[in-house]
């Protein structure tokens, strides 16, 4: 059974994740965010071999720490295409739009996908979704019953569309056609703020309700 270690980074509480299986010691990490020395911490503490390091999208909070988890774990980088030059330029990851955040600038990344990839780590199957509408590389990722959504849908609210690359159709087409069609149960593990499932999302997310009249 997968361990999920939720850890809240930087200047805006970005949820970074840790994945593990106790029984094998390997791990992935989800948006390693900004100021990440908790979870690295935690990483050698477990003495977790981990397996990669994936990025649900490039905005400057969820990279702020990925060059310090990637130099500490050795882990491939995994991001969506589109968004692979975001991790170099503060400009389009959005840190030179934000007095008193420090630009963020990142080597590119490991593995390039699209959408419709299936990972396998920690002998599961992840499920690689392309849910643009946040950012136009917006990834989402399933396994076991749970998505790792990134900013694409919080606990009563939806990803914001006013950064560069933001698209608010695309958003709510992405969280219509793919997120509330998986099953209620489902775990969501957003970028920010607690979980949630995607049924009690269906119940009471103002943003979601309407959609589904």
């Amino acid at each position: 059974m997968l361990q999920v270690e939720t850890y809240s980074l930087g200047p805006v509480m970005t949820n970074a994740y840790l994945v593990y299986d106790e029984t094998t010691g390997k791990g992935i990490v989800f948006d390693p965010g900004s100021e990440p020395l908790e979870l690295i911490n935690r990483i050698e503490e477990r003495t977790l071999h981990v397996e990669a390091i994936i990025l649900t999208h490039a905005h400057f909070d969820h990279i702020g720490g990925l060059t310090e988890v990637r130099e500490r774990t050795k882990a491939p980088v995994y991001i969506h295409q589109e968004e692979n030059t975001w991790l170099s330029d503060p400009r389009l990851n959005g840190s030179a739009l934000f007095p008193g955040i420090s630009e963020v600038a990142c080597q590119p990344a490991d593995q390039l996908l699209q959408g419709g990839e299936r990972l396998h780590f920690l002998g599961k199957t992840f499920q690689v979704h392309h849910t643009p509408g946040h950012s136009p590389g917006s990834l989402s990722f399933t396994v076991d019953g749970m998505i790792f959504s990134g900013d694409v849908l919080f606990a009563g609210s939806i990803g914001r569309t006013d950064l560069p690359g933001g698209n608010y159709s695309r958003l709510m087409r992405s969280i219509h056609d793919t997120l509330m069609e998986l099953p209620e149960e489902t775990v969501v593990y957003p970028g920010h703020g607690p979980s949630t499932t995607i049924g009690r999302e269906q119940e009471t997310n103002p943003f979601v309700t309407g959609m589904l009249d």
